[in-house]
């Protein structure tokens, strides 16, 4: 394949993701040179399970400023408070990824696996946990510390109250980036903490996505988030020599084909293949 230049690349994109069913936004960012590459990065979309990784960030911050320990057991039990109203609400199983957390309703598990569950598996009601520790209050507060003033986490998952009132959880892929690009220069809690984030984020178990077509010895520390007509991927890919750079891609208005993961793959793996040649 012959070698492209950036101009070329950022050409490619453009046309694949006007070409494509739905609507798209990427955020590019090579940590090394500082090139970038930018696609309706500041068009709203609904959060998903991307939200989740501020969440993480929050929890991470708040242990290091001592207010509990990563290892605190806590208490797996399904009543969720709305935002709206306070009242309960219990999380399905049935819509939940993280399945198996529910077998340790009314027994502990540590807030260390609570958040590896969040990440890895994308646990709903181990996300409702651990929001209700830290107060989504918080997570919005320290995001905007770091600059990522778009992103919002109103709210727990599933909380069907606040959805009906359009309180919901929404992001773009400009601040996913800026989150993700803080993580792995070790630039936000502390370079232990943030070491830690994406050890659990290099074991995401959904890899449809950004890591489906690189090569198995790059690693991508990555959270997904879909629900229906929405597809999202963000994370950080760290190539064998320790180069990394951040790639966020976001899709809404999708129909139910099974290319839209492909599509995102497909752009990952265009990225890839240029920088690896830098």
């Amino acid at each position: 394949m012959a070698q492209i230049n950036f101009h070329e690349l950022e050409n490619n994109i453009k046309n694949r993701l006007d070409s494509a069913k739905g609507t798209y936004a990427l955020a590019f960012r090579n940590l090394q040179t500082g090139e970038t590459i930018f696609y309706n990065e500041r068009e709203e979309f609904h959060a998903a399970s991307t939200m989740k990784t501020p969440v993480m960030l929050e929890v991470f911050k708040q242990a290091a400023e001592g207010k509990f320990l990563l290892d605190d057991s806590i208490l797996v039990k399904n009543e969720i408070k709305s935002i709206v109203d306070s009242s309960f609400y219990q999380m399905d199983i049935s819509d939940d990824g993280g399945e198996n957390l529910y077998k340790f309703i009314g027994s502990k598990k540590t807030i260390r696996q609570l958040v590896y569950d969040m990440i890895t598996v994308s646990s709903n009601l181990a996300t409702n946990i651990l929001i209700d520790l830290i107060g989504a209050d918080n997570v919005m507060m320290t995001m905007h510390d770091i600059g990522a003033n778009v992103i919002k986490v109103l709210r727990g998952v599933e909380d069907i109250k606040a959805y009906d009132r359009g309180l919901n959880n929404t992001t773009d892929a400009y601040d996913l980036m800026l989150i993700f690009e803080k993580i792995a220069n070790g630039d936000v809690v502390s370079s232990e903490a943030c070491k830690a984030m994406v050890n659990i984020l290099l074991d995401q178990k959904f890899n449809s996505r950004i890591p489906s077509l690189l090569p198995k010895e790059v690693k991508v520390a990555h959270k997904t988030g879909s629900i229906t007509g929405v597809e999202h991927d963000s994370g950080i890919i760290i190539l064998p020599d320790g180069r990394k750079y951040v790639l966020v891609i976001l899709s809404k208005n999708l129909d139910e084909s099974k290319n839209n993961s492909a599509v995102q793959a497909e752009l990952s793996r265009m990225i890839y293949d240029y920088v690896i040649e830098k």
